[in-house]
């Protein structure tokens, strides 16, 4: 499985929904410029994102998008399966033979598992411990 750069910028979108949690709506210029992406690229991966209920949009000058829920209610997987579709590894499963049939989807259950126990809060905070860049002692 191969995750394209709208499951990509998908998750982007919203770790950077869950660092702002609480503070009101975040453009998506914000974001595009913060993450160095195009705005109108965003655009167009945040309308499934609000279809699927994990955003809300708010409109007005001081609008923009907002989690549906807590960072910690929404998984990795919500967004890619949103964006991507099924989580697979593997197309035509049922036409492997059964040994390599097993390992296809035992490898599609660890995939499905950790994206699945993977939160927005999780990732968020991740993001934060790292954003402070490296220390090099000399």
């Amino acid at each position: 499985m191969k995750i394209s750069t709208k499951g990509r910028y998908g998750l982007t979108i919203m770790i950077e929904l869950a660092k702002k949690y609480g503070e009101g709506p975040v453009s998506l210029k914000s974001i595009a410029q913060g993450n160095n992406l195009s705005e109108h690229y965003l655009e167009q991966i945040v309308s499934p994102l609000r279809n699927a209920r994990l955003v809300k949009s708010i409109r007005g000058a001081y609008g923009g998008y907002m989690l549906a829920d807590e960072p910690t209610n929404i998984t990795a997987g919500d967004v890619i399966r949103t964006l991507e579709g099924p989580i697979s590894v593997v197309e035509f499963l049922d036409e492997e033979e059964p040994a390599k049939r097993e390992l296809w989807l035992r490898v599609r259950d660890a995939v499905k598992e950790v994206l699945d126990s993977t939160t927005l809060e999780d990732l968020a905070n991740h993001s934060e411990d790292h954003d402070h860049g490296y220390m090099f002692y000399i």
